[in-house]
């Protein structure tokens, strides 16, 4: 069993910056697809950023293209989300989740999920 477990949540104003990490538990991580979603009151989850394996290649929600960043450490088995110039509108529970399926948007395509970190942009 996989166990997924995400940081570096916190309150932010508007522009500023954060840096989600997610931690696995097993090796195996390293030859995963690793992705970000989020999920804000009221609203369903939503695809935010994912990352390949073995080649690296990345894909982003057009709400966030341009200024958050997924990458990964594999020797570290950590994945990262870099959040820059933040909108009150990216406040929501950020999770991490890995998938066996290769570089996806869809969240049932995902099988181990972390517990979330929360993010709130203030105006």
């Amino acid at each position: 069993q996989v166990q997924l477990v995400e940081s570096g949540g916190g309150l932010v104003q508007a522009g500023g910056s954060l840096r989600l990490s997610c931690a696995a538990s097993e090796r195996p991580f390293s030859k995963h697809a690793m992705g970000w979603f989020r999920q804000a009151p009221g609203k369903e989850r939503e695809f935010v950023a994912a990352i390949g394996w073995p080649i690296p290649t990345s894909d982003y929600a057009d709400s966030v293209k341009g200024r958050f960043t997924i990458s990964r450490d594999n020797a570290k088995i950590t994945v990262y989300l870099q959040m820059n110039s933040l909108k009150p509108e990216d406040t929501a529970v950020y999770y991490c989740a890995q998938t066996g399926v290769g570089l996806t948007r869809y969240a049932k395509s995902y099988d181990y999920w972390g517990q979330g970190t929360q993010v709130t942009v203030s105006s």
